[in-house]
């Protein structure tokens, strides 16, 4: 049988469920990503129904365009899980028992101490000549067809539970003799610029290159530029994504990097207060807590993160940050007077290094003439710095993207005061 080189694969989830919108298909998500590092192209997802018409359909077009199809569902034991049978058809194949299956998933049953019933049989009937890729997660085993001429399918259960591990444990090693390169990427996270700017900044010549390949990714307040290498080993793609990575730190966009392959801005926010070791407070208005919980989700915040008050009403605002009732007369409790001074009253309450503090028209209501919905104003302040920014949002956002950003917005600036050399 040919053991040609597996280059380009297509992803076929299988199930009406996904059609419908009943599952969230996260699948292809987690098989691209681990195809990619493997240095297989995904040229096509796609989605199709139990019916084994469509499906052999797919199947057969599939097989055609590409060296590797991997499908996921359509492997359980009800009679609308027709993966197996339909791939048997399509490639000439007669169904059998696989005994040493059958044995596995009695001894699942056995284990958990339920009752095998007549139609599990079904998920151990493999069509003839599979690799069959053992399942210790669930009963449904993954199995895999080669044709003659090279062209693969590999079959996986739908459960995420049960693909992922298989994935990691059973077919990354299959495919891995019949790849001759590997993918390797790096993220730089940028904020303060949108993804035009960032392309706008960065030269010609690093857009159009081919190894390493650079490609922007916007989100809700940063955006991500991945750095991807293809090379024969790991070790020789990473050293051409640093090279890359090297030389856009000396390009316009450098200011506005605050990480490399880190998780999140707080992520960034609460390795620097912990290197430092200082502690953060959070005062809300607009935000309404999303910065503390952001910060708080992440491991190791219980060191830096000391506590944070959400002070939506005027009053409270007074009350618990000792914010001034003529200082919100005067300037409106959206404004940058009120901000800063509500970074103070919490860099005081809760005796902390630094604390962050908004206040805005998250919408759709309210807003003014002067700062409409969208307005956000954000102050980072330690007990020698204050800095306060008007963040201008569009008022045609949703309620939730403004928060998000602001957010996003906030943390960043805590980080940058932090990090800054005079910080």
């Amino acid at each position: 049988m040919k053991q040609s080189v597996i280059r380009s694969a297509e992803i076929l989830c299988v199930g009406t469920e996904l059609l419908i919108g009943d599952i969230v298909n996260t699948n292809a998500a987690y098989i691209a990503r681990r195809l990619a590092t493997l240095g297989i192209g995904v040229y096509r997802q796609s989605v199709v129904g139990d019916n084994p018409e469509r499906l052999a359909e797919d199947l057969r077009a599939a097989l055609e365009r590409v060296d590797l199809v991997i499908t996921s569902g359509g492997l359980g034991p009800t009679y609308d899980d027709l993966t197996k049978e339909t791939a048997a058809k399509v490639f000439g194949r007669e169904m059998e028992l696989h005994e040493e299956s059958l044995a596995r998933i009695e001894r699942y049953f056995a284990a958990t101490g339920r009752v095998m019933t007549d139609n599990n049989r079904k998920q151990a009937m493999m069509p003839t000549g599979a690799i069959v890729l053992p399942n210790d997660y669930g009963t449904a085993p993954a199995l895999a067809l080669v044709r003659e001429d090279g062209k693969t399918l590999v079959m996986l259960p739908g459960p995420p539970r049960e693909l992922e591990p298989i994935f990691c444990e059973q077919v990354e090693p299959f495919l891995h003799p019949r790849c001759d390169a590997i993918l390797y990427s790096r993220n730089i996270h940028i904020a303060g610029l949108g993804e035009s700017a960032v392309e706008s900044a960065l030269p010609r010549e690093l857009l159009d290159s081919t190894n390493p390949t650079l490609a922007p990714y916007c989100t809700a307040g940063e955006v991500r530029l991945r750095v991807t290498a293809k090379a024969e080993n790991e070790q020789s793609a990473a050293a051409l994504c640093d090279a890359m990575i090297q030389r856009i730190q000396t390009t316009a966009v450098a200011p506005y990097i605050y990480g490399i392959d880190v998780p999140s801005a707080e992520a960034a926010l609460v390795a620097a207060l912990s290197e430092k070791g200082l502690t953060v407070a959070t005062a809300e208005s607009c935000t309404g807590g999303l910065i503390a919980k952001r910060l708080t989700d992440i491991a190791g915040c219980s060191a830096v993160v000391a506590g944070g008050a959400v002070t939506y009403q005027t009053r409270e605002k007074t009350a618990i940050l000792g914010v001034s009732p003529e200082l919100i007369e005067r300037c409106s409790v959206v404004s940058a007077e009120v901000a800063e001074a509500m970074a103070k009253g919490a860099l005081a309450r809760f005796d902390t290094d630094l604390a962050i503090a908004t206040t805005g028209y998250a919408g759709p209501g309210g807003g003014t003439e002067r700062d409409p919905v969208g307005t956000v104003y954000i102050a980072v302040a330690t007990k020698a710095t204050v800095r306060v920014r008007r963040l201008s949002l569009s008022p045609w956002r949703d309620r939730a993207y403004i928060r998000t950003v602001a957010a996003t917005n906030a943390i960043l600036d805590a980080w940058r005061l932090l990090t800054a050399s005079n910080g």
